[in-house]
């Protein structure tokens, strides 16, 4: 007699989310990591949302890679007991991400620079800096603030000898815990976006001004995610790759809320980690 189970491929093939892309704007986009100065709101963005398919990736696993679409999912095992203890991430996660890396692009030097963790509603947990999922499309770097993050990140020399040839900056996303059930994230195949669809923006820091991509929408865009992700899996997403010969540069990802989430479904928690990735000059 055949079973009667559904695999997640075949119960989660495509929803249909609302996604916040950037809507018209007279300004420049602005955004603050920080209270801003003088009363300003900390964002002047405005956004359109557009309810789009968002398709299962599980079927792909495997197909998928940063170069062609940007994003990848990939199993790994993590010896971090509690990802709330900014120590024990620093001190165990951060190796296990930069072998991680090296192994699946064939980097030469990973250096990691940040991580953020994130839990709906936590409101409880403001005081250990952990922040909300992001609800806009985006990309956290530009054609600019990419070589700019090797320059501030690197000694002068190094930067300046790195910057001739290939680097990547990719970010690690990982439940804490799972599976994740609500606010997940999605992903935008690169193949599918044009590059007017990403608009400049203006991120202030106490310290700089980076910049970022908010993204507009386009009806070409597809749109991908991976339901009820445990904690032995992430996602790979390429944020900025200073090639320009038809590889994935920029990868559009936001969560989104899953119509299929049931109402008493636990908080997401997860944590990015962001990566710079330097690769040894191509032979000729």
């Amino acid at each position: 007699m055949a079973s009667s189970a559904v695999s997640i491929e075949q119960a989660y093939d495509r929803v249909e989310g609302s996604l916040n892309y950037l809507g018209p704007m007279k300004e420049p986009p602005t955004t603050y990591a920080y209270t801003p100065p003088d009363g300003r709101p900390d964002s002047n963005l405005r956004f359109a949302p557009q309810t789009m398919p968002i398709i299962n990736g599980r079927p792909l696993i495997g197909k998928l890679s940063l170069d062609v679409q940007g994003f990848e999912l990939v199993r790994h095992e993590t010896a971090v007991k509690d990802f709330y203890d900014d120590e024990e991430v620093r001190r165990v996660y951060y190796p296990e991400v930069i072998e991680l890396l090296k192994k699946t692009t064939g980097a030469e030097k990973v250096v990691i620079f940040d991580h953020t963790v994130r839990r709906a509603g936590s409101s409880k947990q403001k005081a250990a800096g952990v922040k909300e999922p992001v609800q806009s499309a985006h990309n956290d770097y530009t054609m600019t603030s990419g070589p700019q993050r090797v320059g501030e990140l690197l000694p002068p020399e190094e930067a300046a000898e790195r910057l001739k040839h290939r680097f990547t900056e990719v970010n690690v996303w990982r439940p804490i815990s799972g599976p994740v059930m609500e606010w997940p994230l999605a992903v935008c195949d690169a193949r599918s976006m044009d590059q007017s669809d990403f608009v400049a923006t203006y991120r202030h820091y106490p310290n700089r001004v980076g910049e970022i991509y908010t993204i507009k929408h386009n009806p070409k865009h597809r749109w991908y995610y991976f339901p009820r992700m445990e904690r032995n899996e992430v996602v790979l997403l390429k944020g900025y790759d200073s090639m320009t010969d038809g590889r994935a540069r920029f990868t559009g990802h936001t969560s989104f809320k899953d119509p299929t989430s049931p109402p008493d479904a636990p908080p997401r928690e997860s944590i990015e980690v962001r990566a710079l990735l330097f690769f040894a000059p191509e032979k000729k």
